[in-house]
């Protein structure tokens, strides 16, 4: 009887042991206040790697424009829909290459091609459920904001100041916008950074990013179709 007593103890000592490795190790951890399938790692940071790959693929191509378009200024490129929407009206505008290092300027598409692939990266290791370090976690969502900040300030350039859309652009406002969604919600769900926070606990546990999210993607295309729907299905 004592033996086997000892056996039971032996066993949940070992279960106990194993718990807690998996908790203070390496691996996410998956017994998090935030329940369900759409909080998982996996989930998450599956749109960040979706949406990031196809801004990686449309900074590519943009890049490729615009070095086309260096070579024969007045060539029309495939995303010259019309005078109002038009990639090389764009492209040649100050805005597209205003960062500078001393005389050398050097287009938008290549720092979105530097920037993505970091997201990339970061996507593929949130689906292995790493857990990063807390300082890379917070690092990485200000990294998201930063890109989120500079794609949207390209594009109220584009739609109030040259008024002509970048159809490619647009596409990477657009994946920029749902890739930082998604990188606050795996910061949050997979990476525990302020998971504690009662606040930002019940707006992702309540579904409530959903509305939010819905409501900033629904605002954008209005904005984009009421002053540009007629150029662009004309």
């Amino acid at each position: 009887m004592d033996s086997c007593n000892s056996q039971t103890e032996l066993t949940n000592i070992n279960e106990l042991s194993k718990t807690e490795n998996n908790v203070d190790g390496k691996t996410l951890c998956e017994t998090n206040s935030l329940k369900g399938w759409r909080h998982s790692a996996t989930w998450v940071y599956a749109i960040m790697l979706v949406t990031s790959a196809i801004a990686l693929l449309t900074s590519l191509i943009l890049s490729s424009e615009t070095l086309a378009l260096a070579r024969t200024p007045h060539k029309a490129l495939g995303c010259d829909i019309n005078t109002l929407v038009s990639c090389s009206k764009v492209a040649q505008t100050w805005q597209a290459e205003f960062i500078r290092f001393g005389e050398l300027s050097f287009p938008n598409a290549f720092f979105g091609i530097a920037a993505e692939s970091v997201f990339v990266t970061l996507a593929v290791v949130g689906i292995a459920k790493v857990k990063l370090p807390k300082w890379l976690a917070i690092f990485s969502w200000i990294g998201g904001l930063c890109a989120l900040l500079y794609a949207y300030w390209l594009f109220s350039q584009s739609m109030f100041v040259i008024q002509v859309l970048c159809p490619w652009c647009l596409v990477l406002m657009f994946c920029t916008t749902i890739q930082f969604m998604s990188l606050s919600h795996a910061t949050v769900s997979a990476q525990g950074i302020g998971l504690k926070n009662k606040i930002l606990n019940a707006y992702y546990r309540i579904n409530y990013d959903l509305i939010v999210d819905s409501l900033w993607i629904f605002v954008i295309v209005l904005l984009i179709l009421s002053k540009y729907g007629h150029a662009i299905f004309s």
